[in-house]
């Protein structure tokens, strides 16, 4: 069946609902009609959990050079400076917009702008502006009265975009395009096609990979997974950030402790409280995350422990309560008196510093298909991302992504192609999807986390080889859902990731190999290309030496 589609109303297509997805929205929607997809509810993105806050050039004691040189240290050589210094650029106007949308940010009445600004690991100096220790859920509050407020703009909560409706869909001969969606509708269980006059893919990162992650259930890689069956580029994906501190808790395994914790200084020690980061970086507790992370790895292993300890005791209950109000009362819930006592914690997957190849207006390889946040490569970030960076990314790329899509001369859209069910039938045993995500989990935590070996990178790409297949195999023959859905896709991006893991021989930034423990004196970002013409099978090449 054949769905016709005016060009006049077709809306641009945003899938999902976070800082980027928003932030690109409220823009276009002063212009265009915007359909905004959220595959889960509205708050139960990764904006909302982020906790630090968001980097802005703003002091007297600050500088573009020095944001920009901090960037590029702790992304480890593999930082495009001509992105790096756009972005920061733009960061003074991004915290600005934040401010007059209703953004509540921690007032100091003597800060730039009014604000209080803290600092992190890896920053010279105080450049983080805040909401306490809350500030993604403070953004994500003010932007979603914005978007639900606004006329031109269409919220669907529980719907959940398939792949890309592309040129070839329509077995047209012509340059690849992207014309639109398909969308699972969850709740009623039926796919929609939603012709679009351009999709931006807002989708976040894929921590939900590993067994361990500091990332809600959402961050499953659904735009990067997309964008790649579609034929795009993706870029870097063995850099993956793992967090430093995630609070080590039967109850609360995805508990986020942030970082500004140490930037306020917060001490790392061993349960019998001797200190240990002097032994690793002359920068103690503010090293980059992925120092931090590997020097708590290596502690726990040398001594056998479950978890670490960060000791902010001597800060004080008042400045804590004050400073670090969601922290404190989560862990005192938990029976954990962060005034009186140190809290528990590991490292566990954070951030997904690579994605879908991306220039600084958004725009992929597929004309009409765009991107925004950590769902992209666009070069900021490099080996390892600079606390705080990833929200000013979100801000700055998605307004110029929105400038790019109402500046662009619109394409007639097609009669797009209807979904079809008619050769499937309803699951009849969902455990298969449980077990399968299970066993992908942890295979990715085991031999392709903090710690690499070539050995271990090959077992599991030989079993993402076989889940892969059993997946494909089902996915063909039943009606899809949402876990069938994003168990396709992180099984996509668990094999991108372990790609581009074993075509990198070096150790950098994220990404550590006992086989390849030096650094290279030149390197460069690692590309893969998949190629669908003529059956030709997924291919990879690195821009690395």
């Amino acid at each position: 069946m054949i769905q016709a589609v005016a060009t006049s109303t077709a809306p641009v297509v945003i899938v999902g609902a976070g800082l980027a997805g928003l932030t690109v929205a409220l823009h276009v929607a002063e212009h265009r009609p915007v359909v905004v997809l959220a595959k889960r509810d509205l708050e139960e993105g990764a904006t909302a959990w982020a906790q630090g806050g968001i980097v802005g050039v703003l002091g007297s004691d600050d500088s573009i050079e020095s944001h920009v040189r901090d960037t590029q240290d702790a992304g480890a050589g593999l930082v495009d400076e001509q992105t790096a210094r756009f972005i920061a650029e733009h960061s003074a106007d991004a915290i600005e917009w934040l401010v007059k949308s209703g953004v509540p940010f921690s007032p100091d009445p003597e800060g730039p702008l009014g604000l209080h600004l803290t600092r992190e690991g890896g920053h010279a100096v105080r450049r983080i502006a805040h909401a306490a220790d809350a500030t993604g859920k403070a953004i994500h509050h003010a932007l979603l009265e914005r978007v639900r407020n606004h006329p031109n703009i269409e919220l669907r909560e529980r719907w959940m975009a398939l792949d890309v409706i592309t040129s070839r869909h329509l077995k047209r001969e012509e340059t690849p395009h992207c014309y639109g969606i398909y969308a699972l509708d969850i709740d009623h269980q039926r796919v929609e096609t939603l012709a679009a006059s351009a999709v931006v893919m807002a989708t976040g990162g894929v921590g939900k990979v590993y067994r361990y992650t500091s990332n809600p259930d959402t961050a499953t890689g659904d735009g990067i997974a997309m964008a790649w069956r579609a034929g795009c580029r993706i870029g870097n994906m063995e850099f993956i950030q793992f967090h430093p501190t995630c609070l080590y808790h039967p109850q609360e395994r995805s508990f986020l402790i942030t970082e500004a914790l140490r930037g306020e200084g917060a001490l790392l020690k061993l349960p019998d409280g001797t200190r240990f980061m002097a032994a690793h970086d002359e920068r103690l507790e503010l090293a980059p995350r992925d120092i931090v992370a590997r020097a708590i790895d290596f502690e726990m292993k040398k001594h056998g422990l479950d978890y670490v300890e960060l000791d902010a005791t001597h800060l004080g209950e008042p400045f804590l309560q004050e400073h670090f109000p969601t922290i404190y009362a989560r862990c005192m819930k938990l029976g954990i008196d962060i005034a009186r006592q140190p809290i528990p914690v590991v490292p566990a997957a954070h951030y997904t510093c690579g994605g879908i190849v991306t220039d600084l207006l958004g725009r992929s390889d597929l004309p009409g298909l765009y991107a925004v946040g950590e769902t992209t490569y666009t070069g900021l970030h490099g080996a390892n991302r600079l606390a705080s960076n990833s929200l000013l990314e979100c801000v700055v790329l998605g307004r110029t992504c929105a400038s790019d899509i109402l500046e662009r001369r619109t394409v007639q859209t097609p009669a797009l192609p209807m979904w079809d069910e008619s050769q499937v039938e309803n699951a009849d045993e969902q455990v298969v999807i449980a077990h399968n995500w299970d066993e992908l989990r942890l295979l990715m935590w085991n031999y392709v986390g903090i710690v690499r070996t070539t050995k271990r990178l090959e077992r599991a790409l030989h079993r993402i080889k076989l889940l892969k297949s059993e997946i494909d195999d089902y996915y063909a023959n039943f009606r899809v859902n949402r876990d069938l859905l994003e168990l396709r896709n992180l099984v996509d991006c668990a094999e991108l990731i372990v790609r581009s893991a074993l075509m990198r021989h070096e150790s950098r930034g994220l990404h550590y190999s006992r086989d390849f423990p030096h650094t290279l004196p030149v390197s460069f970002p690692t590309v893969l290309l998949r190629a669908h013409r003529k059956g030709k099978k997924p291919k990879a090449y690195s821009l690395s030496g």
